[in-house]
């Protein structure tokens, strides 16, 4: 009871089209986003003999992918099995566009249209936010993120005087949920980072670079 109302607990609430689990595990969005996917899927492979390869690409991109990486920045740190999950998007996707059978493998259709994998797009959604957040370009409630070389009394260590560009990591408790809060993964990511991509100039050339060397590490032992 609430002021007198009877308040009834739900197992999920949907916020700007993003379903948030009661446990933060996100589960539900992880499965709607899948539904919605796949629908999509079945749609599109209705037309697919009737349409050009890069113009067939260019509609999963839109219509998939821009479910896939909806506020796929609230995903960071889920459980493996829901990420697999979205993995199968990606790859259902990349299997549609070439014509590819289940058993086929997919490595080679996802770095041919180079595709980053879904744990790497996500890493890119936080960085890019990061870059903004270091660069006062959105709302502040993002972060504070933290430089460690702006901390007193660390200026002189070596581990701030290396990069210029590396975050404090708050103290968090449980890595379930305090290590996914946004200036917990975004320093953790970003000090993953090396300083040549850190250290863009422009958004835009922060972007290419990140992309790049997400892509690198993802498919890392083709490169």
């Amino acid at each position: 009871m609430i002021d007198g109302v009877h308040i009834t607990p739900v197992k999920f609430v949907c916020d700007l089209g993003i379903y948030i689990d009661a446990d933060l595990f996100m589960r539900m969005h992880v499965k709607k986003t899948v539904s919605c996917c796949f629908a999509a899927f079945r749609q599109l492979r209705q037309i697919r003999r009737y349409v050009p390869t890069s113009t067939f690409q260019k509609l999963v991109v839109a219509l998939v992918h821009s479910q896939l990486d909806y506020g796929n920045g609230v995903l960071v740190g889920i459980p493996a099995h829901l990420m697999r999950r979205l993995q199968s998007v990606l790859n259902a996707a990349a299997r549609l566009i070439f014509n590819l059978k289940r058993s086929d493998h997919i490595t080679d259709a996802l770095v041919s249209l180079h595709w980053l994998r879904v744990p790497e797009r996500i890493q890119y959604k936080i960085a890019v936010l990061s870059y903004k957040v270091l660069r006062d370009t959105v709302p502040r409630y993002l972060g504070p993120l933290t430089r460690v070389a702006d901390i007193p009394g660390r200026r002189a260590l070596s581990s701030a005087s290396a990069s210029t560009d590396r975050l404090e990591v708050p103290y968090f408790k449980l890595s379930t949920i305090g290590g996914r809060a946004f200036v917990v993964a975004a320093s953790q990511i970003w000090n993953s980072l090396p300083d040549t991509v850190v250290s863009a100039s422009t958004l835009r050339s922060f972007q290419h670079q990140l992309k790049t060397f997400l892509f690198q590490r993802s498919f890392i032992f083709i490169y």
